[in-house]
């Protein structure tokens, strides 16, 4: 009873195509085909939108803080 014979899966592949038809079936693979694509594409391609991290092996140094002066009113 655990699985599934032959027969089942010739049953269910019938009722599939009747409520999807031939022409729904195929286009919705297709779909999916291109959208799997897209995705290994897209899986591919390095980030735009993410800054480039420094290497560990690169020294990071840290930005200097400039000391503000502001000019002294004397008089």
């Amino acid at each position: 009873m655990g699985s599934f014979s032959l027969t089942h899966w010739i049953i269910v592949a019938i009722v599939v195509l009747v409520l999807f038809g031939r022409g729904k079936l195929s286009e919705t693979m297709g779909d999916f085909g291109k959208g799997l694509r897209e995705f290994k594409k897209g899986m591919n391609e390095p980030e735009r939108d993410q800054p480039k991290l420094p290497r560990p092996d690169q020294a990071v140094s840290e930005p200097s803080v400039a000391a503000e002066t502001t000019p002294s009113r004397e008089g």
